[in-house]
């Protein structure tokens, strides 16, 4: 797969390992473009990263086994493994497979959160009735929010289920007035106001810059 893959095959087949570093990152294929990003600005050439196909976000129970299986088949080349995920709807049972299989993962309960910064993030408690979007979600919205709902199919559903929503928060990791657009019309077409946010990398940055030290 190229270096710089492309969404959609992210979100299916996620990304094989590349290279012979030190550390090897397992990741959400979600994130690969924003880690990928982070390895280029700081030459992190010591840094392997994986990612597991985004869409297992559909089915969060597949999430740790599948984390757990790709740790156990790659830890023995490498001399630090990190896990790039954060809770994402497991209820903890990422966080404890990761403590018995010895490795850190990211803090936070989903990336909304560390990519706004988890501090952040939970300063505003009052957004239970926000639906948040990032860069990847944007691209890929027909793929996670549209399809799988069943919008395309019956879209009398929207109002049913974004009755208890007031508001579509864009997190911008990026500056692309594309992408600001594209979540506008996010926005429209669920019925909900706009709010866009830039966020940057948040807590993802500094995590690896920890990890890459």
């Amino acid at each position: 797969m190229a270096l710089t893959p492309d969404d959609a095959s992210l979100t299916e087949i996620g990304m094989p390992r590349a290279g012979a570093g030190k550390v090897l990152l397992i990741a959400c294929g979600a994130l690969a473009h924003e880690i990928l990003a982070l390895k280029r600005t700081n030459g992190w050439d010591h840094i392997d990263l994986q990612c597991l196909p985004a869409n297992l976000h559909l089915w969060p129970d597949r999430i740790t086994p599948a984390v757990a299986e790709a740790v156990a088949q790659h830890r023995a080349a490498y001399e630090m493994v990190f896990v790039v995920y954060a809770d994402c709807g497991t209820g903890g049972q990422l966080q404890e497979k990761c403590k018995e299989l010895g490795v850190e993962m990211v803090e936070g309960p989903h990336c909304y959160s560390f990519f706004e910064g988890n501090a952040a993030f939970a300063a505003h408690p009052d957004e239970i009735s926000a639906f948040y979007l990032t860069d990847f979600l944007v691209r890929q919205f027909d793929a996670f929010v549209w399809r799988p709902m069943g919008l395309d199919r019956h879209p009398a559903l929207r109002d049913m289920y974004f009755a208890n929503y007031t508001k579509l928060v864009y997190q911008a990791q990026t500056t692309d007035p594309a992408l600001d657009a594209k979540a506008e019309d996010c926005a429209r077409r669920l019925g909900l106001a706009y709010e866009r946010r830039q966020t940057g990398y948040g807590d993802l940055a500094t995590t690896l810059a920890r990890v890459a030290g």
